[in-house]
């Protein structure tokens, strides 16, 4: 038997099949860090990854910031003891950009202040450089999600810390100097005089020696030798 046409005297033309959904833009990454082979090693295990890729690199905190202030990030993974400028402080001047990146440390120093000194950076945490082949995949990923990243093995020091501190009364530690008292401390251990720390933080040289006199009282020390030594103690430069 035949069918009836359809009242308009034409075949219904069939729907559009749903376009594909092409594969996402990976996200774009900054690697900072002072030793070229870190970062070459670095960006080999991120490239590694459909979606993650690292489109620009620096070799200090203040060339980080200035890569960054350029725009097209993501994501910057900082390493905390560089020349001129810390990743830590660093991270602090990215979470004043808008669109602000978001930010991750990386170190060799497996301790629990530059967790916490990370968090208030506005950083996502931190990875040691010794388990970056294991977890720094997963840390970026945690990062870009805008989520908090401890490495395993970390959670079960970090949370007894914080027990027993709750226990006995204690507040977890606070920062012994300012922030532009930590600036001009790290200048000071890389060799640089106040004339050169004035310029670079542009600021009079009287003030960076008042400064440096409170870092001295704050910290209980007596001279530039001493307070490289503490700056290398606490990971703000290297030897």
């Amino acid at each position: 038997m035949t069918r009836p046409a359809p009242a308009s005297g034409r075949t219904p033309a069939k729907a559009p099949a749903p376009a594909s959904a092409g594969p996402a833009t990976p996200a774009r990454i900054l690697l900072a860090d002072d030793h070229a082979l870190v970062r070459q090693g670095v960006r080999l295990i991120l490239d590694a990854q459909p979606d993650l890729t690292v489109v620009a690199e620096a070799a200090d905190g203040v060339e980080a910031v200035a890569r960054a202030r350029e725009g097209g990030i993501d994501l910057a993974v900082l390493d905390i003891a560089m020349p001129h400028r810390t990743g830590l402080q660093a991270a602090r001047e990215l979470a004043r950009l808008r669109p602000e990146p978001r930010t991750l440390m990386l170190t060799m120093y497996d301790n629990e202040q530059y967790f916490f000194e990370a968090l208030k950076a506005g950083a996502s945490g931190y990875v040691p450089k010794s388990v970056a082949d294991r977890d720094l995949v997963e840390a970026c990923r945690a990062a870009l999600r805008d989520e908090p990243f401890i490495y395993p093995g970390a959670e079960t020091t970090l949370i007894r810390t914080y027990l027993d501190r709750a226990r006995t009364g204690d507040r977890l530690p606070e920062r012994p100097i300012t922030e532009r008292e930590e600036e001009i401390l790290k200048l000071v251990a890389e060799g640089h005089t106040s004339k050169e720390i004035a310029r670079l933080l542009v600021i009079s040289a009287k003030t960076v020696e008042r400064h440096r006199a409170n870092l001295l009282h704050k910290l209980g020390l007596r001279d530039r030798l001493e307070l490289t030594r503490y700056a290398i103690r606490t990971g703000l430069t290297e030897p």
